[in-house]
């Protein structure tokens, strides 16, 4: 029994490792600029990612997507494409609530907790992936 659970575990860390390496070239195109429009592009690679992580990072793979998942619904909502977004010029024509909205999901995306949470999901990526997210 002992050694299905551990065949079971190494394939379930194996499929994440696998689709961090199959997604590695395009997080390195998509995030270049690290700016928060290009973590909104890459958001669909995250939420892969996500899906196959082990659960030893499943909570910080969450924190990360709920605060940039919050981002790309304010900026939807708002009617701001994200791969134009700038947290420093936001366009002309929002509501006080669009803005505010928008500004108060950005401050959650840079809150210290989600930096850390997906500074964690890189270092388990390099650490038992033997893989960075991006190049």
């Amino acid at each position: 029994m002992l050694a299905g659970l551990m065949t079971g575990l190494t394939a379930c860390g194996q499929d994440y490792c696998d689709s961090v390496a199959d997604h590695q070239a395009e997080l390195t195109d998509l995030t270049a600029s690290g700016s928060a429009a290009a973590l909104l592009s890459a958001l669909p690679v995250f939420q892969d990612l996500a899906d196959d992580a082990p659960d030893d990072i499943a909570d910080e793979w969450r924190t990360f997507l709920d605060a940039l998942e919050g981002l790309a619904a304010a900026l939807r909502d708002a009617d701001v494409d994200p791969a134009t977004y700038d947290d420093k010029f936001l366009p002309a024509g929002l509501n006080d609530e669009q803005r505010q909205r928008i500004e108060d999901a950005a401050v959650v995306l840079a809150d210290p907790a989600v930096v850390a949470a997906f500074d964690g999901v890189q270092q388990q990526a390099k650490d038992v992936c033997h893989t960075p997210l991006s190049l």
